[in-house]
């Protein structure tokens, strides 16, 4: 019979103690300087409002005055989206045909692109790099600021953001596509926007399609957020009863925002297989 006097200690325990030490360490300044106060969530005043608000999120609001709301602001975040969306296509896609090398007549032959070429290719991707660096929410807050409360601060903010967001990803996925059509397109004499159409696209279409859907439900999820700083939608709604800690009207409209995404999922899906 084996003595457990005669078990090895562990050779790195003094590794993983310091670790510890040193974790802990710089973990309790950050939660100083954060204020992380986690027993303020047990504070009874605090247990209270929780349980009368999830005792009405477990109890959705359906009466029949409040679901036409719903149903009116739900709307409203789906145009928010679409518009924001649809603006940021017309600054995408000719961002796309400038920053896609693969569609730069000036490299044919040579290889090279010429000067003027790359200085206004290299403006336009900065341009790109800084309009998906500023969060929509960022921008929504400006807008707000500029144009007063309502849908229009967030149709701007998306169309900025996801005009970035799609050249970025569009000419990606354009540049590693199968490059003989549209490389003899070109050499043929032909320009950018047929060979696009007839060469590139053809090949990339159900990627960029099913990017363009995903991005489409980011921007209603983005718009909810958005409805926060009072840009409109259903997200304003979400944060009047939520100040309110009316939970059945919080539950019914976040059923409704699950409701949007799988919509969007299945429209993803029908046009994947249609272009499949």
């Amino acid at each position: 019979m084996t003595s457990t006097h005669n078990v090895p200690a562990d050779p790195a325990w003094r590794s993983r103690v310091s670790a510890t030490i040193v974790g802990l360490a710089l973990l309790w300044p950050a939660m100083v300087f954060s204020e992380f106060k986690p027993w303020l969530l047990f504070d009874m005043q605090s247990l209270a409002a929780a349980g009368r608000f999830l005792a009405g999120f477990l109890h959705p609001a359906h009466s029949l005055e409040f679901l036409q709301l719903v149903l009116r602001e739900t709307w409203q975040t789906v145009a928010i989206a679409t518009a924001g969306l649809s603006l940021a296509l017309l600054g995408a896609i000719p961002a796309t045909l400038i920053v896609t090398e693969r569609l730069s007549i000036s490299r044919l032959g040579t290889g090279r692109m010429r000067l003027p070429a790359q200085l206004v290719r290299q403006c336009v991707r900065w341009l790109l790099v800084l309009l998906r660096s500023v969060p929509e929410l960022v921008w929504a807050l400006l807008f707000v600021r500029v144009v007063g409360l309502g849908p229009t601060a967030g149709v701007l903010a998306i169309a900025l953001t996801y005009c970035g967001m799609l050249g970025k990803v569009y000419a990606e996925i354009l540049e590693s596509s199968d490059a003989h059509a549209t490389d003899t397109l070109l050499a043929n004499g032909s320009a950018r926007l047929p060979a696009l159409l007839y060469g590139a696209l053809p090949e990339s279409a159900a990627e960029l399609v099913s990017y363009t859907v995903y991005r489409w439900e980011c921007a209603i999820r983005g718009s909810a957020v958005m409805g926060f700083v009072g840009a409109g939608g259903l997200g304003q709604r979400m944060d009047e009863s939520t100040r309110n800690m009316v939970g059945g009207e919080v539950s019914t409209m976040l059923i409704m925002f699950v409701l949007l995404v799988a919509l969007a999922d299945v429209v993803s899906k029908m046009l994947r297989r249609r272009l499949g």
